[in-house]
């Protein structure tokens, strides 16, 4: 993210990912992994002491102003985690970068089902400890969890496709990510995909 001015932009407050109705998050027999087991720790001693919770992976770049300082770059690793927040299913995001110096973040993902077009949602709130002096640039997050429970195969994000009777497929608006700043700025996008009806 940049602002036209070439200012620091604003840190972000709030993600919000909405998915389509046809989308299920499955955690049924997943382990769960909790923030005291994963806190101060690398990428790797976090896989160590929860990789039977992993959900998924990804990476983020963001930038870092100190006051009076140029800011910098950072960059890092996301391990994505099944947890509970606040007695809630959630994603625990772990979020570690080592350079300039060794840095661990940890947020979570609760996980919402409603009504409507967008039947599940991920809501992360981000406090300015996570990131005081930072803005975030770029983040991406791979849920690819497939995994094996009481002799059934289950996958912890999955989708239907949900085209009319007759239709061999459909246009479909699959997720909606909204975002929310400091200053009180909010963007929105919606992705669209196109499914098709296994053996149609």
């Amino acid at each position: 993210m940049k602002t036209l001015s070439g200012s620091t932009p604003p840190a972000l407050r709030r993600i919000s990912i909405a998915i389509n109705r046809g989308g299920q998050i499955d955690i049924r027999g997943l382990p769960v992994c909790h923030r005291s087991q994963v806190e101060a720790t690398s990428s790797r001693g976090a896989l160590l002491a929860c990789r039977s919770a992993v959900v998924g992976e990804g990476s983020y770049v963001a930038g870092t102003a100190f006051p009076e300082q140029a800011s910098f770059p950072s960059s890092g690793h996301v391990v994505a985690f099944n947890s509970v927040d606040d007695g809630r299913p959630a994603i625990l995001a772990h979020v570690y970068g080592a350079k300039p110096v060794p840095t661990t973040r940890i947020f979570f993902f609760r996980i919402r089902r409603q009504r409507g077009t967008f039947g599940t949602t991920l809501t992360a709130f981000l406090p300015p400890s996570v990131n005081r002096y930072g803005y975030l640039k770029e983040i991406s997050l791979d849920l690819f969890r497939v995994y094996r429970y009481k002799k059934r195969l289950h996958s912890y994000l999955s989708a239907a496709c949900a085209a009319p009777a007759g239709f061999p497929g459909a246009v479909f608006p699959f997720a909606r990510a909204a975002m929310a700043f400091e200053d009180g700025r909010k963007l929105a996008s919606t992705l669209t995909r196109r499914c098709q009806v296994a053996g149609g």
